[in-house]
């Protein structure tokens, strides 16, 4: 929504919580408005004047930021029902305008373990990435030569699923992710499809495509593609999971037939 001249105000709507074992409960405060002003700028302007609307004097609000453009994923939140990163959300695009006011809607995402406020636990992920081992197996750091030629379609899909910030996006929207699934969720299936096609990387495909034939794996990926709507950096998730029920398929096949 594009800014107008008579929003004067800021109305934010923070869910917070005290810690992990804490309920949560909803608090309201009022900002002046300006222009171009993000979420983590406004949050910024409470913490300087942590007041509701009611004049009450509380402990400002917590949330997770670090580069503050959109490159380590930190800051990611569910905003007027959307999942994104808070320091690219500009209040003119995400706010409700309402007379001379813009109202926004602040909530931590639901697919991890609240820590505070805004702040969660995404240890989750990084576990994840641990299971389709998303890495290099190098012994040392001698020289080891040339790489060999890549095809550039291979080159530019690798670039592509390496742009990944493990921010968190793909697994709030992805409604396999939930407490009755062991899904590993889009952003690690996109990480094992990356290691698969690297050269070196390569000498692990076997192990990674043992673990994405289990249960955890892409055989639980129920193709919404919320996951490639919500991605910030546009990895190709959706190429992914074609990529990678192929590659399950051939793969279960030839162990099934004893050439694997």
């Amino acid at each position: 929504m594009a800014a107008t001249a008579t929003a004067s105000k800021i109305r934010l709507k923070v869910l917070r919580q005290e810690s992990q074992n804490s309920s949560s409960y909803w608090e309201e405060y009022e900002i002046p408005f300006q222009e171009k002003a993000n979420v983590i700028s406004a949050l910024m302007a409470v913490q300087k004047n942590p007041v509701t609307t009611q004049g009450k004097a509380i402990k400002p609000p917590s949330w997770d930021a670090v580069c503050l453009e959109e490159v380590c994923g930190m800051c990611t939140m569910n905003i007027n029902g959307m999942i994104r990163q808070a320091c690219t959300a500009l209040i003119e695009e995400v706010g409700e305008l309402q007379g001379d006011t813009y109202f926004v809607t602040l909530e931590p995402m639901k697919k991890f373990p609240v820590m505070r406020d805004l702040s969660v636990d995404r240890s989750k992920m990084f576990n994840n990435l641990k299971k389709v081992k998303a890495w290099v197996p190098i012994d040392g750091s001698y020289d080891l030569g040339m790489a060999q030629p890549q095809d550039d379609s291979i080159r530019h899909l690798r670039y592509a699923l390496s742009r990944c910030m493990t921010c968190g996006c793909c697994v709030e929207a992805c409604p396999q992710v939930n407490e009755k699934t062991t899904f590993v969720g889009p952003a690690a299936l996109g990480q094992a499809l990356l290691f698969n096609l690297h050269p070196i990387g390569k000498t692990l495909e076997k192990e990674r495509l043992d673990f994405l034939s289990s249960e955890e794996g892409i055989t639980n990926c129920g193709n919404a593609q919320n996951c490639v709507k919500v991605c910030p950096k546009s990895v190709p998730l959706t190429r992914v999971i074609a990529h990678l029920n192929r590659d399950t398929t051939v793969y279960r096949l030839k162990r099934w037939i004893g050439i694997a």
